[in-house]
């Protein structure tokens, strides 16, 4: 499959270095666009191609990822309409908030196009992806379904929850760092250095991530392991939740969606 990627910023290259280190598509078949093509150096190194050629990308392409800002959005679905009408590739947008109808108001109707919400850790392929579109189209669905797994994992959402999926599981990566923050923070007062105690921190929540998607159990299942009558986890949790932790959290993310 021939990807190009257009919007050569953050998200555009993790997507491009995470399709080559997972040897979906070689890095020859992948091309990366972006205005400065100087910028995309360390791409071209790999092999990728570099392009600051919109059109061209997408007449190339089997596969066209969206990664623009939402403002330029518009702009950039005029300039490949008829390359995307002429070549028909798959369209998936990273961009948040288009909704799939105003680019195919642009596009055409007929255009297959999806959009997937992943987050930062898309970087070291190991993103939350969730997706939306026309699942009806097997190919087409299963094609970007692939793509994504590779980069972490993904599944198929109604596109009304696609907000909501930005709040929980691209948002959710900074409530996760805070905690581990925070937690850290502990650490240095009970004793540790500031260095071992983020490594107990973060190695404890990757664990106990790892417990869940692996085990596939509620959390309080897990939770009940370690909770012994009268013990000190069980201590700390109940003096969490009497100073608003779970609320605070959930107030948070809905803080969070609102303002999106």
């Amino acid at each position: 499959m021939k990807i190009s990627i257009i919007g050569g910023g953050n998200l555009g290259v993790a997507i491009a270095e995470g399709i080559i280190k997972k040897n979906y598509a070689k890095a020859e078949d992948i091309t990366v666009t972006r205005r400065n093509v100087q910028l995309l150096d360390q791409l071209a190194e790999k092999g990728v191609n570099i392009s600051a050629d919109n059109v061209q990308a997408t007449e190339s392409a089997d596969m066209v990822i969206l990664a623009i800002k939402p403002k330029q959005t518009k702009e950039v679905l005029q300039q490949i309409k008829f390359a995307v009408e002429k070549k028909g590739p798959i369209v998936v947008s990273v961009v948040t908030g288009v909704l799939i109808q105003d680019m195919k108001a642009v596009l055409g109707a007929q255009a297959l196009v999806y959009r997937a919400m992943p987050n930062t850790a898309i970087a070291i392929c190991e993103s939350m992806t969730c997706l939306a579109g026309d699942e009806s189209n097997k190919d087409a669905s299963e094609a970007v379904l692939k793509l994504f797994s590779q980069l972490g994992s993904a599944i198929y959402i109604q596109e009304e929850l696609m907000n909501a999926s930005t709040i929980l599981g691209a948002c959710g990566i900074a409530y996760a760092l805070r905690f581990i923050r925070a937690a850290s923070q502990g650490g240095i007062e009970i004793g540790f250095s500031a260095k071992v105690a983020q490594l107990i921190a973060t190695q404890t929540v990757k664990g106990a991530a790892s417990l869940l998607l692996e085990g596939g159990r509620h959390p309080e299942y897990e939770i009940d392991k370690v909770t012994t009558p009268q013990g000190c986890t069980i201590a700390g949790l109940n003096e969490m939740e009497h100073q608003g932790f779970s609320s605070a959290l959930i107030k948070g993310i809905i803080t969070s969606y609102n303002k999106i």
